[in-house]
């Protein structure tokens, strides 16, 4: 029982030490990663590694998304649109790929008051991957799970990739 009390009372602390993320706080974060940062609190364009990317914020209902351009949708074929749909679910980990107004994202969403530095880190890094690798493992970081489709990499989709990245 006495442990009970113990552990009841460490957890109530943590809890009581969550982080609690602002738009302050991020930017903060995204400057000390990022290459280059522009914009306006909660709506973001930044350079990560030559990158592209964008972090839009909603404080009033607690929402982030950090997004990379990877190319127009119009440039995927049933084979790429499959092996982003696989991705999402074997080696994308926290980011997916995502169509939104025409363009094939690289997209990590996450609760912004829960979010801590590392995961935001994190995030960056894996909306980076995902959009690097986009067209050859279509992962988020060297960790995979489970089985992919092996399908042959095509020549267009590196022509696509180096094309469109730029674009944004």
């Amino acid at each position: 029982m006495k442990n009970l009390v113990i552990i009841f009372i460490l957890s109530i602390s943590s809890i009581s030490y969550a982080q609690h993320m602002n738009n302050s706080t991020l930017r903060d974060i995204i400057h000390k990663k990022a290459d280059t940062l522009g914009g306006v609190p909660g709506n973001w364009e930044f350079l990560y590694k030559q990158i592209p990317m964008l972090c839009v914020t909603d404080e009033t209902n607690n929402r982030m998304r950090i997004i990379s351009p990877i190319t127009e949708s119009d440039n995927l074929d049933s084979d790429l649109l499959l092996d982003c749909m696989t991705a999402n679910f074997h080696s994308a980990l926290d980011v997916k790929y995502a169509i939104s107004n025409g363009i094939l994202w690289s997209v990590y969403i996450h609760p912004l008051k829960e979010l801590t530095e590392e995961q935001i880190t994190n995030a960056i890094s894996q909306v980076y991957f995902a959009a690097k690798t986009f067209g050859t493992t279509f992962s988020s970081t060297e960790l995979l799970f489970g089985g992919r489709n092996k399908t042959k990499p095509q020549k267009s989709k590196d022509k696509i990739k180096e094309e469109n990245t730029h674009k944004f």
